[in-house]
């Protein structure tokens, strides 16, 4: 879960966004923010805890991108909450239409 608690962040979900369209190094995501460098480290710093982000070096740039591996344990967990709830809200959904229904023919 501690991939919930990282992108309960506004930021970290915005940095996330932002990875979503391509790898990034450091200082150009650090620019997109008005927060200090060291800031925007340590957020970076959480993400990479919660293996939603990985990092690279190249040089003496540290790239970002998104790890798919982080993310599988968010899509497994959505998996099991939508088996969980998937049917109980398709009966409402024909509950409210047959509602609708009888509503009408009165």
């Amino acid at each position: 879960m501690e991939s919930f608690t990282a992108l309960a962040d506004p930021t970290r979900r915005q940095i996330v966004e932002m990875l979503g369209a391509g790898e990034m190094p450091a200082g150009e995501i650090a620019r997109r923010f008005e927060m200090s460098a060291p800031a925007v480290s340590q957020h970076l710093k959480a993400l990479k805890s919660a293996r939603l982000v990985r990092m690279r070096i190249d040089a003496q740039r540290r790239i970002y991108s998104l790890d798919p591996s982080g993310f599988e344990g968010l899509e497994n967990w959505l998996a099991n909450i939508r088996r969980f709830w998937g049917p109980k809200l398709d009966a409402l959904e024909e509950a409210l239409k047959a509602a609708a229904e009888k509503d009408k023919q009165q």
